[in-house]
C-alpha cells in the first residue's frame, strides 16, 4: 500500500493534539487510521508525544512497523468507530503500552472514512466494557476464540442496548452442546429448530438479530463450538450444588454457574438489571464486563421540503 501524503486539515489535528497533550497531560496520541501515512512525519510533528497507530488493515500494520512506530493491530471485521476506538484502548493497555488512569488523544475519522477529522481526550477509566482477544485466550477452553468473542461482544450488545428501549436479561450456553441439552429441557417451541446450518451461525447478522429479538423470551440459547445456534429458549437442568455466587445474582447466574460447572461449557450471563455480562467457567464467575455507553451508529433520515 503506497504511502499518502498528511492533508492539510491532518495536520492542523496532529498539531492541536501536540498542544493539548502537553497541556492536559496525555500519556499519547492514538490514531486510528486505515491509510498507510507517513507515521515517521507524524510523530515528529507530535514531538515529545507518543505515537500510537491502531489499524484493522494489516498493510497499515505492517507500515507503522517499519517506521518504528507502536501498532495495535484491531479485529478485521466490521466495526463503528466506536468500537474500534475502545478495542484500540483496550488492546494497548493489554500490551502495556497504556494503563487505567492515563489520558489519551485519539485521531480518526468520524464522519469522513478516508479523512482524520476527529480529536477525542479520553481518560482511561477501570470500567471499560470490551474485552480483548488475550482476555479470552486466557480461558482454557475448547471453544474457538472466534466463537467466543462473537457471541460476548453480542452479549455485550444485548446489555448495553436491550431491546425496542427495554432491558434485557439473557442467557448463553457455548460449546459441549450436546451434554448441555441432555441437561435442559425445552421451554417454548425452538424457534431455530428445522433451519439449514448455515441459517444458524452466529456469524450471520440476521442470525444476529433474531437472538436480539428472541432474548426477550425466557430460557437459554445453546451454541455450539462452531457457532451454530443449537437451540433457544431451553431451561437449563444442571443442578446448583455447591455453588458460590455473589449476592443479589438471580436464577439465570444460578443456571449459569451450574451449567459451566457439570460440563465443560462457557456460561454468558446478561442482566437484566445492570446490562452486566457474566462469563462462567467450572461454576464460577472468571470473566465480568460492564456495559458501555451507546455506540455511535449512523442513521438514514429524511427532511422536510422547505417551503419559501
Amino acid at each position: 500500500m503506497p504511502r499518502v501524503n498528511l492533508p492539510t486539515l491532518f495536520v492542523s489535528l496532529i498539531k492541536q493534539a501536540r498542544r493539548i497533550a502537553e497541556e492536559a497531560n496525555c500519556i499519547a496520541t492514538i490514531l486510528l487510521t486505515d491509510i498507510s501515512y507517513d507515521f515517521k512525519e507524524v510523530q515528529q510533528l507530535l514531538k515529545q508525544t507518543q505515537l500510537i497507530v491502531a489499524s484493522p488493515i494489516q498493510e497499515v500494520q505492517e507500515a507503522a512497523k517499519a517506521d518504528g512506530i507502536l501498532m495495535v493491530p484491531l479485529m478485521p471485521e466490521p466495526q463503528t468507530r466506536q468500537v474500534q476506538l475502545s478495542q484500540a484502548l483496550l488492546e494497548s493497555i493489554a500490551d502495556n503500552l497504556l494503563k487505567t488512569g492515563d489520558r489519551v488523544i485519539v485521531l480518526y475519522a468520524g464522519y469522513e472514512r478516508d479523512n482524520i477529522d476527529t480529536l477525542s481526550v479520553i481518560n482511561l477509566s477501570e470500567r471499560l466494557a470490551r474485552l480483548t482477544a488475550r482476555d479470552l485466550q486466557r480461558l482454557e477452553t475448547q471453544v474457538p476464540l472466534s466463537t467466543l468473542r462473537r457471541v460476548v461482544d453480542l452479549a455485550v450488545e444485548i446489555g448495553r442496548e436491550g431491546r425496542e428501549s427495554k432491558k434485557v436479561g439473557t442467557l448463553f450456553v457455548v460449546g459441549h452442546h450436546r451434554k448441555v441439552l441432555e441437561m435442559s429441557h425445552e421451554q417454548i417451541h425452538d424457534p431455530f429448530k428445522g433451519y439449514a446450518k448455515r441459517e444458524r451461525m452466529i456469524s450471520n447478522s440476521r442470525v444476529c438479530e433474531s437472538i436480539k429479538e428472541l432474548a426477550q423470551i425466557d430460557g437459554a440459547f445453546i451454541i455450539a463450538s462452531d457457532g451454530t445456534v443449537m437451540a433457544a429458549g431451553r431451561i437449563l437442568d444442571a443442578p446448583a450444588e455447591e455453588l458460590t455466587l455473589s449476592k443479589g445474582l438471580g436464577a439465570r447466574h444460578w443456571a449459569a454457574a451450574a451449567i459451566s460447572k457439570a460440563t465443560d461449557a462457557i456460561a454468558i450471563a446478561v442482566s437484566e438489571s445492570t446490562g452486566t455480562v457474566r462469563l462462567f467457567q467450572g461454576g464460577t464467575v472468571v470473566l465480568r464486563i460492564e456495559p458501555m455507553m451507546q455506540a455511535m451508529k449512523w442513521h438514514e433520515f429524511e427532511t422536510e421540503a422547505r417551503m419559501d
